[in-house]
């Protein structure tokens, strides 16, 4: 006979979130008796304060939402204590959770992480699998300590990165897959069959945030290493660059077997924009002038009159 599931407080805010509170709230065996969320933030062009992905799901679903401005202060722990949750499932949540809250569940706090753990700890381990190259990645459902994506794991699922994939693209398969995984790891959890182990010491990898400085491109690096950074922050917080002196932003490019140009100069052809790297050069795909949507670089670059010598920087 199977046991029964488990009281769960979900904590997450962005939208790849989101798959993994419907699945729970999906579960026939567990109750989400209420969400944790960071508080509502200035979005759109009004700049309204406004509900997180996650906080508006569990709104429309009727859940208890918690928006404490951190999650040591005394009323969202009195609160927590009053929940009496058996778990709590996390998914980027944004937020550290300190000691006070990790004791309350009996079955502490499990994190879905999007990396094959203990590769790249840290807030953007998409972003950094396709900047590295790597082939394949994952999610993993650990128990939450207080170090950096150090507790124990529980479960892992694999994924492949394909040539073309934008950190947004492999972030949203990872969401699906790693929503199904969550819900296993409730289950075995619930049933007493499934036991975290502690992590390898061996292969511990980073992926601290990345900035709107970071994401400048460099022209400078070899084409496969452009192609790789550009695709790693897309879309957040895009790829961008400098012409004219003026911001650039730049969406996936393809690297193309043509003789090299210096890094960053521009040759526009019929078709196709290209620019130089530190091998063969890029073509770009999508550009976005300042103040400007995104449009395709030959009608950028018609529109700008490109002159022989100009270059991206």
């Amino acid at each position: 006979m199977r046991a029964a599931g488990l009281r769960l407080l979900f904590a997450g805010t962005p939208a790849p979130a989101v798959p993994a509170l419907r699945a729970l709230l999906d579960s026939p065996r567990h109750e989400v008796v209420a969400v944790l969320t960071r508080p509502d933030a200035p979005a759109g062009r009004g700049r309204r304060p406004a509900r997180s992905p996650v906080g508006a799901v569990a709104d429309e679903a009727g859940i208890p939402v918690l928006t404490p401005a951190r999650p040591s202060d005394p009323e969202f722990l009195d609160a927590l204590r009053a929940l009496a949750p058996d778990c709590a499932p996390v998914v980027a949540y944004g937020a550290l959770v300190p000691r006070a809250a990790l004791d309350v569940p009996g079955h502490g706090w499990v994190n879905l992480h999007f990396s094959l753990l203990p590769a790249w700890r840290g807030a953007a381990p998409v972003q950094a699998a396709i900047r590295a190259g790597d082939d394949v990645t994952g999610a993993t459902t650990f128990r939450l300590d207080e170090g950096l994506d150090t507790g124990p794991i529980y479960g892992v699922v694999t994924e492949a990165i394909r040539p073309a994939d934008t950190a947004g693209d492999l972030l949203a398969r990872l969401a699906e897959s790693g929503a199904r995984l969550l819900v296993a790891t409730m289950d075995g959890i619930a049933d007493g069959t499934l036991s975290a182990v502690g992590q390898p010491a061996d292969g511990v990898s980073h992926a601290p945030k990345i900035t709107v400085a970071d994401a400048r491109v460099r022209w400078g690096d070899p084409p496969v290493a452009v192609d790789r950074a550009v695709r790693a922050v897309t879309p957040e917080p895009g790829a961008w660059t400098q012409f004219r002196g003026d911001r650039l932003g730049i969406g996936p490019v393809r690297v193309v077997e043509q003789p090299p140009l210096p890094p960053g100069a521009l040759r526009v052809e019929k078709r196709r924009v290209l620019a130089g790297t530190a091998g063969a050069p890029v073509q770009l795909g999508e550009v976005r002038p300042v103040g400007k949507r995104s449009m395709p670089a030959p009608d950028w670059a018609r529109g700008v009159r490109i002159t022989d010598g100009e270059a991206l920087t």
